[in-house]
């Protein structure tokens, strides 16, 4: 009985249902991504063999280092939205599995950077490739019209969904 509650609950919404048959199915197909993205977490995380934090820690560091930027410490915990003490361990964990490096600041000796190594890479490509190929191959099916007005729909629904985080 409980399981079947957490199965399902992917398809409640928790508001009026859109007054349309097919604003309903959106709702619906909406909330259909919404756990098919949370099952795909999941699943990075399982295939990974990392904690959350630590796996999107280490998606930032492979990120800015592919831009060529440097990240410190610092830096991690406001990407992070944490604190330096959980900062601390997430790095330790990370350097631990071989996957970030400590290099140290040029100029300043007690300052360094956290620079993730070639196999941290490899395990985030790895990690979300195919989830990202899945959403590609989808998208370069759809027809201009459709891909641009799903486009202009998703940004018009997190651009409200971002008013109301900035307003609570």
């Amino acid at each position: 009985m409980p399981q079947s509650i957490v199965r399902h609950e992917h398809t409640h919404l928790y508001a009026a249902q859109p007054q349309t048959e097919s604003g309903r199915r959106l709702s619906s197909a909406i909330l259909e991504l919404r756990h098919a993205e949370q099952v795909q977490a999941d699943r990075s995380q399982r295939i990974s063999g990392l904690g959350g934090i630590d796996l999107t820690a280490l998606r930032y560091l492979v990120q800015a280092r592919r831009e060529e930027r440097e990240i410190s410490p610092k830096d991690l915990i406001v990407m992070l939205g944490t604190s330096s003490a959980t900062v601390t361990n997430v790095i330790e964990r990370l350097v631990g599995k071989g996957y970030v490096l400590r290099e140290q600041h040029p100029t300043d000796r007690r300052a360094h950077y956290l620079v993730p190594t070639e196999s941290a890479g490899d395990l985030v490509d790895e990690v979300y490739g195919a989830h990202h190929a899945a959403v590609v191959s989808v998208i370069d099916n759809l027809d201009e019209k459709d891909a641009a007005t799903t486009a202009d729909t998703i940004r018009r629904i997190a651009a409200a969904l971002e008013e109301l985080a900035r307003r609570s």
